[in-house]
């Protein structure tokens, strides 16, 4: 019987695909009614598919509760709902998988197309659609660690935003003053350190910022305390480190958030974690990688007794470079006394030639002022001969003769063109058809046509005529026409 049901659920479920993110939840569905098992079916009895479903997912489940699977993930999508779906594949087969967000959010590495994974899952069946699938909770790829794979596709995606570029690193500076340090307080490496540095100079000023380096919130303590070192403002260098350890407890320092504060940090940082062999993703975003602990505290702080050794060394070669310098000049000094007394002469030579090109320039300043000052006075009177006031005086003297004689002349030329236009609109009545009219002619204009009537016969009896008087218009009827044969008939002209 467990046969037959496995062989109906294959025939059923026979076509993949993916179902909508909406459509699976991560909790077991209710039924309308318990499912049957297999020993309760007669050959007579007739189920529903959810029935049958619900038969195959309860087998399923049960005794493929736990199942290991090798595969190649395809089909890979992430939709908005958290869950994670994909089909399991190799060379033969396929089926479809699901990871639900609890899942998915403990994964420490991110499913690529074609990642070959070790995977552990429970059967069991997508009901809605009669699909089964195998549901996920724990993965692993195959041949690598998960924590590697994850330090991989962390570091492919911060190179591709150029977080560990060297055109950005920072140069260590040489005499720093105060030294940060971001380690934990009971490691040994916060020892070697703090040995290293105050024997290499002890003058040098240490600021501890304590942290979990390794477990739960260590990864945010530990940018936490690099922020805190930029804000205050005066610690010159940064060191970052811990003693060594497996992958997994340096993992702190391959966490994002920790490389992005170091790649982020306005004060150089050097990183010293682990040993010369480990390698983390913290030292690509620092601007400076020390193989250990000893060896960061090496590359901060100079040796003092160094320093004080060759600054003597320098005050004494200065010394030695100061008093030759002076031998020399002295020397110097002495062959320009020798020649003083030459050089004395010559200047009381060249005093004198001063004293007189003095006194020279002095008269030749008193003739050329005397001078301008002539020329000054004469052009001061020509200036007020041609003064614009005076003229303007004189003229104004004309002004009231001449408007009286512009308007004496205007309204003589006004009374001749006035006396010019009454003679033209006399001939202009005079010739005026109007005027002709007002004498008691009129103008006889055929209906039709609105022609001037010269001639009797442009008109029969019977045939109504238009009369134009000087005032109005008379409509008349001819009676009667008499022609005069002497008279020859002019051309006809419209009104």
């Amino acid at each position: 019987m467990y046969l037959l049901g496995l062989s109906l659920a294959a025939a059923l479920l026979d076509g993949l695909f993916e179902p909508p993110a909406s459509e699976q939840k991560e909790e077991t569905p209710t039924y309308s009614r318990p499912p049957l098992s297999l020993p309760e079916l007669t050959s007579r009895q007739v189920l529903t598919v959810s029935e049958l479903t619900a038969m195959v997912r309860a087998s399923l489940e049960t005794d493929f509760a736990e199942v290991w699977l090798e595969g190649e993930i395809s089909n890979l999508r992430a939709p908005g709902s958290g869950h994670l779906y994909c089909t399991l594949k190799d060379q033969a087969s396929q089926i479809r998988a699901v990871i639900f967000r609890s899942a998915a959010v403990r994964l420490r590495f991110g499913l690529e197309e074609g990642l070959q994974v070790v995977v552990r899952g429970r059967l069991s069946v997508y009901e809605p659609r009669g699909e089964y699938q195998v549901i996920l909770d724990h993965l692993e790829p195959k041949g690598r660690g998960a924590l590697q794979l994850a330090f991989e596709q962390l570091k492919r995606r911060l190179e591709a935003e150029g977080l560990f570029d060297r055109e950005d690193k920072q140069s260590i500076p040489a005499f720093p003053r105060t030294v940060g340090i971001v380690t934990s307080p009971t490691g040994a490496a916060v020892q070697d350190l703090i040995t290293v540095l105050h024997r290499r100079c002890p003058i040098l000023s240490i600021i501890i910022a304590p942290v979990q380096v390794q477990g739960v919130g260590s990864a945010e303590q530990i940018a936490d305390a690099i922020e805190a070192l930029n804000q205050l403002g005066m610690v010159d260098v940064i060191i970052v480190g811990r003693g060594g350890g497996s992958l997994e407890d340096l993992w702190s320092f391959n966490e994002e958030t920790v490389v992005r504060a170091i790649a982020a940090s306005r004060v150089p940082i050097v990183s010293a974690i682990g040993h010369e062999t480990d390698v983390t993703l913290a030292d690509f975003a620092a601007d400076v990688r020390a193989a250990t602990p000893s060896a960061a505290a090496e590359l901060v702080a100079p040796v003092l007794m160094e320093i004080v050794e060759r600054l003597r060394m320098l005050t004494t070669r200065s010394q030695q470079a100061m008093s030759s310098r002076c031998l020399e000049q002295r020397q110097r000094l002495d062959l320009l006394l020798a020649h003083m007394d030459n050089i004395r002469f010559r200047v009381l030579k060249e005093t004198q030639r001063v004293d007189s090109a003095v006194a020279g320039m002095r008269d030749a300043v008193r003739i050329k002022l005397r001078q301008a000052m002539v020329d000054a006075q004469a052009w001061t009177q020509a200036l007020r001969s041609k003064s614009p006031a005076l003229h303007v005086r004189r003229d104004l003297v004309l002004v009231p003769q001449l408007r009286s004689r512009l308007i004496a002349a205007v309204n003589h030329s006004l009374k001749q063109k006035a006396q010019h236009i009454h003679a033209y609109l006399s001939r202009l009545n005079g010739l005026s058809p109007l005027a002709i009219l007002d004498r008691g002619y009129g103008i006889l204009e055929t209906v039709p046509g609105r022609q001037i009537v010269r001639d009797a016969g442009q008109v029969s009896v019977g045939e109504e005529i238009l009369a134009r008087l000087a005032r109005g218009q008379i409509r008349c009827t001819v009676d009667e026409i008499r022609l005069d044969p002497s008279v020859s008939k002019p051309a006809e002209t419209s009104l």
